[in-house]
């Protein structure tokens, strides 16, 4: 049953969230794609560790939103490679 009014928003909304590996996982492939088109990753275990980790850390911390959790996870990736690189 539909109930109008804003009582009634974040029940629409509940069937929206994937289960929490395959956020998890969506994130960390869109942020790999990303990285490896770029030509961005050297080393793929560690990138990906790196990747896995970063993503983990953040949805651990509450935030859900898949293309938030991929994109803070490249930036964190690029911040990590600039510091190494220096």
């Amino acid at each position: 049953m539909f109930t109008a009014g804003t009582s009634a928003f974040p029940e629409c909304f509940r069937f929206m969230r994937e289960p929490v590996p395959w956020l998890i996982e969506n994130s960390v492939q869109i942020a790999w794609d990303y990285l490896e088109r770029s030509g961005e990753i050297v080393d793929a275990a560690e990138a990906s560790r790196f990747l896995l980790k970063a993503v983990d850390k953040m949805v651990l911390q509450g935030e859900y939103r898949k293309l938030m959790l991929a994109n803070r996870a490249i930036d964190a990736y690029r911040h990590r490679t600039l510091r190494v690189a220096c």
